[in-house]
């Protein structure tokens, strides 16, 4: 009974963000005045893709890129707006090697997504992959880490090595939408497509910008023989 008062003296519970002592932090680790400031994509959205759009209401309804051309996945979403404390968040565990971010990431996009996860009906997760020299240089894939703390909380298997990257390509941040997509074309590959034929399949990443990234993955593993691919990232560019 004694334990937990001492280890919050000892190692007090800080929020994330703004290192404000937490009594009750739970395992998000993040205050009430922070957690007001993350913006969910909510509906009205596309059903495809996942954009919100600038209306606060209204219904669901295809956007004018998925009518004018439907993607390779099925569907994708994310947790939230790619701003503010998500951004720290992202960029902190991403690039600052803060690896123990993952888990209020993707924790909070397990509950945020937990519905789309449900209705997707998925056989596995797979992180979208990082090229060996970025995985050398950076030491660990954020997809992956992610990718682990969503499957145990959707109770599905991690698969973390059958879809990989083939190719070196260039950071995507500093391109624009169209070379973003030449940059990553033929970039992925299955090694086992038996593996992910018929099989329904919900794939991994940080950040929606383009979703050039994601599009080609999931191009791969269409090819490949999956039935479907989800998308979810925890954030999405906005």
């Amino acid at each position: 009974m004694l334990i937990r008062p001492l280890l919050d003296i000892l190692f007090p519970p800080l929020c994330h963000i703004c290192k404000t002592f937490i009594p009750d932090a739970g395992d998000i680790h993040l205050c009430a005045g922070c957690r007001e400031k993350l913006v969910p994509v909510d509906s009205p959205l596309c059903p495809v893709c996942g954009v919100s759009f600038a209306t606060g209401s209204g219904i669901d309804h295809l956007c004018g890129a998925c009518l004018s051309h439907s993607p390779s996945y099925t569907a994708a979403r994310a947790a939230y707006a790619f701003g503010g404390p998500v951004q720290e968040l992202v960029h902190r565990f991403k690039y600052g090697h803060k690896v123990h971010l993952c888990r209020p990431l993707a924790l909070l996009t397990a509950t945020h997504l937990a519905g789309f996860a449900a209705q997707a009906a998925a056989d596995m997760v797979i992180p979208v992959p990082l090229h060996k020299k970025r995985l050398r240089w950076r030491g660990y894939n954020q997809a992956v880490l992610l990718g682990g703390v969503l499957a145990k909380e959707w109770r599905l298997p991690l698969v973390r090595r059958n879809l990989c990257r083939v190719r070196w390509t260039e950071p995507q941040v500093s391109l624009a939408a169209a070379e973003r997509v030449q940059n990553v074309r033929g970039a992925f590959a299955v090694t086992d497509a038996a593996s992910v034929a018929g099989r329904r399949v919900i794939l991994v990443d940080d950040v929606f910008t383009t979703g050039s990234t994601v599009e080609e993955c999931a191009r791969t593993l269409k090819r490949a023989g999956a039935e479907a691919v989800f998308v979810v990232t925890a954030a999405r560019a906005v």
